[in-house]
């Protein structure tokens, strides 16, 4: 076993893969997914918008939509693999008791003609709760920095930060072990963001929730993250603590996208930027696909599929590291 994974991990996902099934072709949207995480560790899954990251989300979830599907691999929360239950079991037994997710724009995740109340008290009943559901209700809008009386209300009468807020305390009504956040902090203004992450940092630590924050904004994730993720057109490229990923990155692109970051005190005036654009999920290139806009790409690129090299504490997709394995 390599250094970095964990002996006994939380979450091992393993080879996974999650396609759209068209009539044009098949959209290879995750392809060949693996990372692992310990119960004290978060993850921030970081790309360009259609790299794949809401449909990672969405598979760990088993939540994808026909003509979506997983096409293979392993989700292994402690010792069960969720994509191999039957679907009664995991819905009963998983789905928002030991996983839940925050999908992305709380401002469509509410149904606008009924109330909080009525939203959260569903997820209660559907899950067999059985405790006092209006004092569970009361606790998990406390929970997240809203009063009680926030239940009367329906969305519209709402903040987008409430709204978000709001989907916050549904996927941890049934206290999971896991959060999966998809862009929570989508079109919400700087402040509602800062508030948005500092109330997800406190419950990481107040109820030791493993989280997987799925963001386009590496500067963001930053704040929250204790491994990173950078997802390029259906692969995780390189995965590596936030510290490394960083300091030292290794894959090109995740040095393109550390170099697009702003920084407030540099003296430098240019703007760096990623050139090009990604290969169409639908039609996937051979090699290397990050190879037309690799400032370092090789002849081998362009033919072979690069495979996990390891790191100090991950790994990295590029053959530019092929010669340092032992």
């Amino acid at each position: 076993m390599s250094s970095w994974l964990p002996a006994k991990p939380k979450l091992a996902v393993s080879g996974l893969k999650a396609y759209y099934f068209t009539e044009k072709g098949t959209v290879k949207a995750v392809d060949g997914i693996n990372f692992q995480l310990s119960g004290d560790e978060s993850l921030g899954i970081v790309g360009e918008s259609a790299c794949g990251k809401s449909t990672l989300g969405a598979a760990l979830m088993r939540s994808m939509q026909p003509p979506g599907r997983t096409a293979g691999g392993s989700v292994i929360l402690g010792d069960a693999d969720m994509l191999k239950m039957p679907a009664s079991e995991f819905n009963s037994k998983v789905r928002w008791k030991k996983i839940a997710m925050v999908f992305q724009g709380a401002m469509n995740a509410l149904d606008p003609v009924y109330t909080v109340a009525s939203q959260l008290r569903e997820v209660l009943k559907e899950h067999h709760y059985n405790g006092n559901i209006e004092e569970k209700i009361a606790e998990s809008l406390r929970q997240v920095g809203l009063d009680p009386s926030v239940a009367k209300r329906y969305p519209h009468e709402l903040s987008g930060g409430m709204k978000q807020r709001v989907v916050i305390a549904m996927a941890l009504m049934l206290e999971p072990e896991l959060l999966i956040a998809d862009e929570p902090t989508t079109a919400l203004d700087v402040l509602v963001q800062s508030q948005i992450i500092n109330l997800l940092k406190k419950l990481r630590k107040e109820k030791g929730i493993t989280i997987i924050l799925i963001t386009h904004d590496l500067a963001l994730v930053s704040q929250l993250a204790d491994k990173i993720g950078i997802m390029y057109a259906g692969q995780l490229v390189e995965v590596g603590s936030a510290s490394e990923i960083y300091k030292s990155p290794k894959h090109p692109y995740t040095q393109a996208l550390i170099a697009a970051v702003p920084r407030l005190r540099s003296k430098e005036k240019k703007i760096h930027f990623v050139k090009g654009t990604p290969p169409s999920l639908l039609d996937l290139p051979p090699g290397c696909r990050f190879y037309a806009r690799c400032p370092h790409a090789m002849d081998a690129c362009k033919k072979q599929d690069p495979q996990e090299f390891q790191t100090e504490t991950g790994y990295v997709r590029c053959l530019l590291y092929e010669t340092t394995q032992p």
